[in-house]
């Protein structure tokens, strides 16, 4: 084969290769921005809450050492250092582990507690409480529901409507800025 035969091959190839990304690139966006023009976060990974099931070693690998010891280890963070207590910006929080959507910034309010707390999450069926009766009292713990990674604690000393008080760890969460939550009909 002639030098002049292999690089109009590789012009080719390298040319189908940017076409099929560029036109991936563009539903892509499409997409992305039919979803920001609505501004709304209707679900993620499939919205679904079939369990995400990892081994001990496998979250380790996807979390960092602190997200691991909140999320996997039912730890809690010092007040006031996570990233999200005195954030004001409007979004969704998402779980860090499996990314399922727990909570808005409309439902956010500031509990002077050093943690993001919320009044209720984007839907129930999305938190799990449980009875923790660790540190020799009775709380009710927040797990996610699809991943089961612990959140924080919810208390009955929270403002209307609900008079729920979600104290949440920031390093559990991810935050979704400018995207708004709407439940699949």
């Amino acid at each position: 084969m002639t030098r002049l035969s292999c690089y109009t091959i590789m012009a080719a190839m390298l040319l189908l290769t940017a076409c099929g990304q560029a036109q991936s690139t563009e539903n892509q966006t499409a997409s992305t921005t039919s979803t920001e023009a609505e501004g709304l976060l209707i679900g993620l990974n499939g919205d679904t809450l079939d369990a995400v099931q990892k081994t001990e070693s496998e979250w380790q690998s996807a979390l960092s050492k602190e997200a691991f010891h909140v999320l996997r280890e039912e730890g809690t963070e010092y007040a006031f250092t996570g990233k999200y207590w005195d954030n004001k910006e409007t979004g969704v929080y998402l779980c860090a582990g499996c990314g399922l959507p727990l909570f808005s910034s409309e439902t956010k309010f500031k509990s002077g507690t050093g943690w993001p707390s919320f009044w209720e999450p984007v839907l129930e069926s999305n938190v799990n409480l449980v009875e923790d009766r660790k540190l020799g009292m009775t709380r009710i713990e927040v797990e996610c529901a699809r991943c089961g990674g612990h959140q924080g604690h919810v208390f009955e000393d929270g403002p209307k409507p609900t008079g729920l008080r979600y104290c949440i760890n920031s390093v559990s969460l991810e935050f979704k800025p400018g995207a708004k939550f709407k439940a699949k009909p």
